[in-house]
This record gives structure tokens, sequence and C-alpha cells, in this order.
């Protein structure tokens, strides 16, 4: 269960194991008494996208790779990277790779090719907007902050909440009946990012509004937050290109992946009440 131990065989290597989804591929690993090497910059042993010197070590008696491209594989060079990784991991023997895409992103799905020719078994997990963006990432400011402004106009989008995707990777990199498959996950239904707002507006009982902006706007206003300008770039892109209306509908990836139904909008802002997660 040691991050730090490179002798054991048939361990599973969680890029990004500190992250949204990695964290928790990471903990359900461990109760399945699965051997986990935690792949970030941060870990013991280091991984880093950028610098491929750290690459061997970590990749030492892999026998799975849960593959998370930060900051995401729509960001430019992510397919040169994750060629670059999934060559170095095949050569070390790994067998299994389960890679975490997103939906409408021509340059993720460049990605996927890439791991679906590797000539080892592959599971991509390709998924729609995070339900958990509204409480562990930027747009939380957002909400404490009682105004949620957005370049997202009323388009909908089937938020998928991050269990369901952990409990798809872990079922990936364990079990068998995942090789060769493509799971499009999206949440149940589909939302606005104002109906999304206002569920979460309701369950806390504050005044949180959704305020549609440009663009520019939305660019100025990170910038003023000294958001990295590669950052920007990418949520305007997911903004203005990704969310106009390719994904608005619901697809099966979730009931295939795992036999049962996708887990609610409205049971993500559940659970985030109970753990206080926007609270001051």
């Amino acid at each position: 269960m040691n991050d730090t131990n490179i002798n054991a065989k048939n361990t599973t290597l969680v890029i990004g194991g500190t992250g949204k989804t990695g964290r928790r591929v990471v903990e359900r690993l461990q109760a399945r008494n699965v051997d986990v090497r935690i792949g970030s910059r941060s870990a013991e042993i280091p991984f880093d996208w950028h610098n491929p010197t750290t690459w061997a070590l970590v990749l030492e008696n892999v026998e799975s790779v849960y593959i998370v491209y930060h900051p995401d594989l729509a960001v430019p060079g992510a397919a040169d990277s994750i060629r670059a990784l999934v060559d170095h991991a095949v050569a070390s023997g790994v067998r299994r790779l389960v890679l975490l895409s997103g939906r409408g992103e021509e340059e993720a799905q460049r990605c996927e090719r890439i791991v679906q020719n590797s000539g080892v078994e592959w599971t991509i997990l390709r998924a729609s907007w995070f339900c958990q963006n509204f409480s562990e990432s930027f747009m939380r400011d957002l909400v404490m902050g009682g105004v949620v402004a957005l370049p997202a106009g009323d388009m909908q989008e089937p938020f998928i909440d991050v269990e369901d995707i952990a409990d798809a990777a872990v079922a990936a990199l364990t079990e068998p009946g995942h090789a060769g498959q493509l799971y499009e996950m999206t949440g149940p239904r589909l939302l606005t990012f104002a109906e999304a707002v206002g569920e979460i507006a309701q369950a806390t009982g504050r005044d949180i509004l959704y305020v549609p902006i440009s663009s520019e706007v939305f660019a100025s206003k990170l910038a003023e937050q000294q958001v990295p300008a590669d950052y920007v770039g990418l949520l305007n892109y997911l903004f203005n290109e990704v969310l106009d209306g390719r994904n608005a509908h619901l697809t099966d990836g979730v009931q295939r992946a795992l036999g049962r139904e996708p887990r609610d909008f409205s049971e993500f802002v559940r659970e985030a009440m109970a753990a206080n997660v926007w609270q001051h």
C-alpha cells in the first residue's frame, strides 16, 4: 500500500493521484488491497508530466496505469506527452491503461486514439463536466461569493459525479470485461449552469446567482485573480467551444461500466452539504 514501494509486483499507478478523480481511485484501490503508487510531483517517487526523466522509476513493476493529464487533454502538447508516456509504459511492461478523457474535445480524442493503438489492454472514460467543479475548484469560490459568473449562457450539460468516474476507473483497472471499451459518461439529466447553481442555492439556503457573462469579461476577471494565462485559455476554450451544444445529450457509459444508473446532481449537492464544503 506504500507508494514508495518500487519492488512490489502488480502495482497500479494512479497518475494525478491527489486530484479530483485520482484520490478517489487511490482510496478505492487501497480498500481492495491493491498495491497503489501515486503519480504526482509531491509523491516520494515524484512523477512530473513535464520531466520524462521521472517516469522510469515510477513505472517500475507497474501493471496498470490510470492516466489523468493536468490540466486537460485539450491543452497544446497533451497528445505528445500522452504518446511519450504510453510508449514508455508499454516498454516498461504495463499491460493495462485507463485514460480519463473529455467529451467533445478533438485533442482529447487524439489522445484516446494513442491509448487505443498502444497494443495493450485499454479503457477510455470520456467524461462530461464534473459536478465537483462546483465544490473542489475555482467555481467553489464563485459559489461562496454568491455570484457564479460564467460564459456558459443557457447551455445544458449532463454533469457527471466524479464518484461515478472513480468507480468506473477502479472497475476497469481491476476487473475483467472492460478492455477495449470506451465509456462516454454523463449524469442522468441535463442542467443549465443556472439550474445547477439554483439547486446549490436552494440546498444552502443562500442567495447565489448565476450571471452569464462574455468570455472577454470572464478572462479579465480570471486575470485579476492571477489565474495563469494558459489555464484561462483552457477555460475559455471549454466554455466557448465545448459548451456549444455538442454535449447536450445523455449517454449510457455509467450504466455500461457499472451496471447501475449514474448519480444525480442532487445527490452530489446533498453530500457536499453534509461535508460542509460551502460553509464559511
